[in-house]
């Protein structure tokens, strides 16, 4: 391993640069959720605490010049609900939105038994396929194809408290995950929702959301109400069938790093879609910071073999549009390693 420029171990050091903020629009209230439209990424949905939800055309806002304060959507869908903030685009169909409460004019309503849905998912691959997770304790599984639209096709009681995020795996298409206030994760195959894969625990507080790495099917990220991050790779559970009483200590064997650096709440995170291992979170305290987690190798004298897990800060965004980057070390999380390569066998290593 090589230092870098500033004689930091493990890539650590300081690297401080000016960004600048590309484009501001006008809002209604506080933007409790973004997201862009996946085949589109000039447009996007944005919900606050007001209960529409508003579409905006970057590329009209940029090219306008019109000084203004006033907010200009493209496209208002009106609702019912002001304090639930599910908000999925359909990755595989163009223009379709998911929204949990909307009752206005949409293309078709689906409505289950239970109290307030939470959030809602379509599913990676399946178009015609989403899930819904709400106040009630339930995991919906819904069908657009179906006769009646108006039942679930499947349902659980995922949870012992309300559940308040799902997320599909990008890569295994019978798997997905959920999020509750019981403070747990859970791990579920939609061919058998009678039992959980797994169950994952470390969160002191309600869990908030979870996503998968687009680059990876089996690790992902969950975070809480106060200010705890987690990122967890559930095939290391498999490895670890006996942990020592040290590693323990540390967490789960499936708990790869614990992300607690905010001095908020951190409202919501999400995943680069093309860089690998580059995430984003966005705070309480009016600051966005993206970090970089770097995954080291250690070699010992008798060819064991070791991972140890960091984060890099590479920005940090404030309100007042004073932006510094900087690049800092996390500390450093014992992982266990691959399995041995074909050559390395061969050879005995």
């Amino acid at each position: 391993l090589h230092p870098d420029n500033n004689g930091g171990p493990f890539g650590s050091g300081f690297i401080k640069r000016e960004i600048k903020v590309d484009l501001k629009i006008n809002h209604e209230g506080e933007v409790r959720r973004a997201r862009y439209m996946p085949q589109n990424s000039q447009i996007i949905a944005t919900k606050t605490s007001l209960p529409d939800v508003l579409i905006f055309n970057i590329g009209t806002h940029r090219t306008s010049t019109a000084h203004t304060t006033e907010c200009n959507p493209i496209l208002r869908l009106k609702g019912y609900a002001t304090e639930i903030y599910g908000l999925s685009w359909n990755p595989n169909t163009e223009g379709d939105l998911l929204r949990a409460g909307i009752n206005l004019d949409p293309l078709s309503t689906c409505k289950g038994d239970g109290k307030v849905v939470e959030v809602v998912a379509w599913h990676c691959e399946k178009e015609e396929i989403f899930g819904s997770v709400g106040d009630d304790q339930p995991l919906m599984i819904w069908d657009t194809r179906t006769n009646n639209i108006f039942e679930p096709g499947l349902t659980v009681n995922a949870h012992t408290d309300n559940v308040n995020c799902i997320a599909f795996n990008p890569f295994l298409e019978y798997t997905l995950l959920t999020g509750s206030a019981d403070k747990t994760l859970a791990l579920w195959d939609l061919r058998n929702l009678s039992v959980k894969l797994a169950t994952f625990e470390s969160h002191k507080h309600a869990i908030s959301r979870a996503e998968w790495l687009p680059q990876c099917k089996t690790i992902f990220a969950s975070s809480d109400p106060n200010e705890q991050l987690c990122i967890w790779d559930f095939s290391q559970g498999q490895t670890y069938q006996q942990q020592t009483p040290i590693n323990a200590e540390d967490g789960p064997p499936e708990l790869l790093y614990i992300y607690d650096w905010h001095a908020a709440k951190i409202s919501d995170f999400s995943w680069n879609p093309n860089k690998p291992f580059v995430i984003c979170f966005v705070s309480d305290d009016k600051k966005a910071q993206v970090w970089q987690i770097g995954i080291f190798y250690l070699y010992y004298r008798n060819n064991s073999e070791k991972y140890f897990f960091c984060f890099h800060r590479l920005n940090e965004h404030i309100d007042n549009d004073d932006i510094s980057m900087e690049a800092m070390s996390g500390d450093r999380r014992e992982i266990a390693p691959p399995p041995p390569t074909a050559n390395a066998a061969a050879n005995g290593s």
